[in-house]
């Protein structure tokens, strides 16, 4: 009780910092938009940069080719390869992580107040002009090519491709981003360069930053980073068409323990019932102890360590998400217990008490969200990329108050599809039959 006590201290504390997150929204000289939090607190400023369009820009038959080229801006640029661009970084105590998924290309970047324009340069360098030096992209290539192997032997990530094969057919969120061993193997120094234009160019450029610096400042420094960027990119691919039937899918693995990926249609980030949506899943299995799925599947019947569900709107298809993993000879009734819980809700709904209980905790943890600079920055790319208005993070924890069971119970009826809903297990499991649809 008193961990409980101190905890919503510790939130209740949080709040007011929360509602005091004062966003700017500026446009460089140059006509960049991005968005400031001032924090002249400490002399450090984190800065996020977006790219929409991330691993779907493969050009067709180089997979992999977004995902290796983002893994290599940090190997050397312009007049320094690997190792010196390495420690030039550290002795200005900055740091910069670069990562590709399928929907955006991401550069975080975090220095002093007092290395900014050698930082920068830096970065500059690492956007602008990479060396895709042969001996770093060889390194590079054997790692990706290392963890797609490990890949192979891993249920988690079998059942999470065959998944994405079953939802989204030969839409690029079909396969894997990092691509395959064969599509990686055969990259070639000029893919990776073809990869590095198709992604960086100012129509798809989303900028959060958070620190010790001026409107003014950042202007500047965004247009002397970025403003000779080329105008447009690759073409992103048009929309995904969710492909998904209800059933099994079964793929054979020798393993005690199956795991299973279901799924069915989700619901976009802009629909009016996403927050709707949003409760009712924290109700079904949004993770903690208190969901329907946990209770059910774990809490009385102990046939799982944890399950869980999720939507995922992402940005050219949303599906409708959730995992568990179980014995061979008991996957089967957890399989079942869930498309229960999911008919249950669907035709049933949920009570007034567990919507109540899902706001409260969706909007309790939500400060935590906000737990330093570089987060803020991430959290302010995202929600200009997601299309959400700039005061969003004031709203936000209304907006949910606002949803009534009412409200959940209908979008429960006409989200929820127990038909549709269609499992993957990755395992040896016992009496379950797979379905050809």
């Amino acid at each position: 009780m008193k961990l409980v006590c101190a905890a919503l201290a510790w939130l209740a504390l949080s709040l007011p910092a929360l509602a005091e997150v004062k966003i700017q929204d500026i446009t460089t000289p140059a006509g960049i938009d991005a968005w400031l939090v001032e924090e002249h607190s400490i002399p450090f400023t984190a800065l996020e940069l977006r790219f929409r369009g991330g691993t779907t820009l493969d050009a067709p038959g180089k997979r992999g080719a977004v995902y290796l080229m983002t893994a290599l801006l940090e190997e050397g640029a312009s007049e320094l390869d690997s190792r010196e661009f390495a420690r030039a970084l550290e002795s200005l105590a900055a740091s910069f992580s670069f990562d590709a998924s399928d929907d955006s290309v991401s550069i975080s970047a975090r220095f002093l107040t007092e290395n900014r324009d050698q930082v920068l340069a830096l970065l500059r360098d690492a956007i602008h002009s990479p060396r895709f030096d042969p001996d770093a992209v060889e390194r590079v290539r054997a790692q990706v090519i290392a963890s797609l192997q490990n890949d192979t032997k891993n249920p988690d990530s079998i059942a999470r491709q065959t998944f994405s094969k079953r939802a989204f057919g030969d839409h690029p969120y079909g396969s894997d981003g990092e691509g395959t061993i064969e599509s990686v193997s055969a990259l070639t120094r000029e893919d990776l360069q073809q990869a590095h234009r198709d992604v960086f160019a100012r129509d798809r450029l989303y900028i959060g930053a958070v620190g010790d610096i001026t409107p003014e400042e950042l202007g500047a420094l965004i247009d002397k980073l970025l403003g000779d960027l080329p105008a447009t990119g690759r073409a992103i691919p048009g929309a995904a068409d969710v492909q998904l039937t209800g059933g099994v899918t079964i793929v054979d693995f020798d393993t005690p323990q199956s795991v299973a990926i279901f799924g069915q249609r989700g619901i976009e980030r802009k629909n009016p019932d996403f927050f709707a949506a949003y409760v009712l899943n924290q109700v079904l299995g949004g993770g903690s102890f208190e969901s329907r799925l946990m209770n059910e599947v774990r809490e009385k019947r102990g046939l799982t360590y944890g399950v869980y569900s999720y939507l995922a709107p992402k940005d050219l298809a949303a599906v409708y998400l959730g995992s568990v993993a179980s014995a061979n000879d008991r996957i089967g009734e957890a399989m079942s217990v869930i498309r229960q819980e999911w008919i249950k809700a669907a035709t049933q709904g949920v009570t007034e008490e567990e919507v109540e209980a899902a706001k409260t905790y969706l909007t309790g943890a939500y400060p935590l969200r906000f737990d330093g600079n570089g987060q803020i920055a991430s959290i302010l790319a995202g929600m200009q990329m997601d299309g959400l208005p700039i005061d969003y993070i004031a709203t936000r924890n209304d907006q949910i108050d606002a949803v009534t069971v009412e409200d959940v119970n209908r979008v429960a009826a006409e989200l929820l599809d127990p038909d549709g809903l269609r499992f993957v297990v990755v395992g040896q499991p016992v009496g379950i039959e797979e379905t050809t649809n």
